[in-house]
């Protein structure tokens, strides 16, 4: 199977460097016209260019595609809706929307200021909640979306000094497992990517050995999996250096306590059981998991009756 995204109009966010221009220029190699969206600020999110994201646009047209850039900031509504706006005005469709801007303003949580925490928010979920929304009642119509959010490692399983990065990138899981459940009539597919690449935002972490691996193009090979018409639903991605793999969030079947029997101490001295591994399942909407205990109970009141 070729994997093709012809007549597909696809907008990609913080697509003027790194992971997002590999983004960008691997759907336009396959057929997409991509709305190249960069605020040209750094990996802080200070400052401001359309430089990096018109360079991305020359080279999709260069090869024959065809492209607009858009600087708007996504943590701003209006400024998302005018990108989304001029998009339908140009092409009459967006189909793939991929949430890749982001920042990084590391620090222990002692350390670090409550403003630096909410910027970093704004930008990593409310961005990706202000595009989402603004491409969805289209998509609706069209009877047809595909969404990628973009979390983390450090979301997770945590990352010493991120915890304004890892709660924002954990969240963008939780706004995918629901849209997922809106979005599956209207043949709305929103999958998450958990990238590791050598971008301005990672440079300094990884030894200089591990970056020639480390390729963005590696992980827009998984983020382009997710995006096409044939793409699973409600699914993580770990893509990095090659390696491809998914995470997944499992339940025990835990225990049941009566009434009369639920402390602290009856809690502690049933973990043996509530982490036994048996019977553990994956649970694809939030419903499932009072109706596990809800059955448990009519159980134990049937049996005690």
């Amino acid at each position: 199977m070729t994997i093709k995204f012809t007549d597909q109009v696809a907008i990609v966010t913080g697509a003027g460097n790194g992971l997002g221009r590999s983004h960008a220029l691997s759907l336009a190699a396959r057929g997409a016209k991509v709305v190249v969206n960069d605020l040209g600020g750094s990996v802080d999110g200070s400052g401001g260019s359309s430089a990096a994201s018109q360079e991305v646009v020359k080279l999709i047209e260069d090869n024959g595609g065809q492209a607009m850039a858009h600087g708007a900031n996504v943590a701003k509504f209006d400024e998302v809706e005018d990108m989304v706006q001029q998009a339908l005005s140009k092409w009459g469709r967006v189909d793939v929307l991929i949430n890749n801007a982001g920042i990084l303003r590391d620090k222990s949580f002692a350390k670090g200021s409550l403003d630096d925490f909410k910027l970093v928010m704004d930008v990593h979920l409310m961005g990706s909640v202000n595009c989402c929304k603004a491409v969805w009642e289209t998509m609706r119509t069209q009877n047809y979306g595909r969404i990628l959010m973009t979390t983390s490692s450090s979301g997770m399983y945590g990352n010493f000094g991120q915890t304004n990065y890892g709660a924002a990138k954990m969240a963008v899981v939780g706004l995918m497992n629901t849209l997922v459940l809106e979005g599956g009539k209207y043949n709305i597919k929103v999958n998450s990517i958990a990238p590791s690449a050598a971008t301005r935002m990672t440079e300094a972490l990884f030894p200089p050995e591990a970056l020639d691996t480390l390729t963005a193009q590696a992980v827009s090979a998984g983020a382009l999996a997710l995006v096409h018409e044939d793409a699973p639903n409600r699914y993580i991605l770990c893509a990095g250096a090659g390696g491809y793999s998914s995470p997944r969030l499992f339940e025990t079947d835990g225990i049941y306590l009566g009434a009369n029997e639920q402390s602290p101490e009856n809690v502690m001295a049933g973990m043996d059981k509530i982490n036994d591994l048996t019977n553990q399942q994956e649970y694809t909407t939030g419903f499932q998991q009072p109706e596990k205990f809800l059955g448990k109970a009519l159980e134990y009141l049937k049996a005690n009756s």
